[in-house]
């Protein structure tokens, strides 16, 4: 993994997996996940960070499975 870093302009959690150009992306709910031309993952984007990180510390004090929908 290259880096994490937080987007306040637009709420995201931005996943930098590695340094290869991005062909394409692909959008499942509150995630897009960006490709090279061969489909290996280059970048991953959580929308919504501020209510995922909520969602996941309530799961984490609650002992609860986290479920993205």
């Amino acid at each position: 993994m290259k880096r994490i870093k937080y987007s306040s302009d637009v709420d995201a959690v931005l996943v930098e997996l590695n340094d290869s150009p991005i062909d394409y992306a692909e959008e499942f709910e509150d995630i897009i996940i960006h490709y090279t031309r061969s489909g290996e993952p280059v970048l991953l984007e959580f929308l919504d960070a501020k209510q995922l990180s909520v969602n996941l510390i309530n799961s984490i004090v609650n002992n609860k499975e986290v479920v993205f929908a």
